[in-house]
């Protein structure tokens, strides 16, 4: 089934860092933000490695984001996909980063998992490279459908963003 992206990007002029998912899951899509199904562990490893409390309310997420430096964003557009996962998706078509790269100035792009990378590495990466002179960096997916990683396991790779913000400021 053809799917459409709604979301629009949250960031702001003073966003450092790009986070980059595949693209919305079902439970995403009904409530109509980035990462709401329980089990995903997005908003929790953030917390985590940024050493704060977990954002509960649409509010406080894009507060905690901004307020961290961090955009977030999906790479695709637009897709075919059966239910949620990255693995049924096909014609995808990817997101446009150049209204968001003009506003802010992000200096690295990471991908939540390996479906956001690839869509990145397909289509957007000299739209990447040309802006943030880095290539993406591919996270693990904290994605509840990634149960190899334990929280611990995934703070483990994900605290290259909170380093790299540091070396930032």
């Amino acid at each position: 089934m053809s799917e459409k992206n709604t979301f629009e990007p949250i960031f702001n002029k003073h966003s450092k860092i790009l986070i980059l998912g595949s693209f919305p899951s079902v439970i995403s899509r009904e409530s109509n933000f980035y990462y709401s199904n329980s089990r995903n562990r997005f908003w929790q490893m953030l917390a985590r490695i940024l050493n704060t409390t977990v954002p509960k309310s649409i509010d406080e997420k894009i507060k905690f984001l901004l307020s961290h430096y961090i955009a977030i964003y999906d790479a695709a557009i637009s897709c075919e996909i059966e239910g949620s996962s990255d693995a049924k998706m096909s014609k995808i078509i990817p997101v446009n980063l150049k209204p968001l790269f003009k506003e802010a100035n992000i200096r690295q792009v990471y991908a939540n998992g390996g479906k956001a990378y690839e869509i990145c590495k397909k289509y957007l990466e000299g739209e990447i490279i040309k802006a943030t002179k880095n290539e993406v960096i591919k996270l693990p997916s904290t994605s509840p459908a990634n149960a190899k990683f334990s929280l611990e396991k995934l703070a483990k790779e994900w605290q290259i963003i909170a380093k790299n913000l540091k070396e930032q400021f």
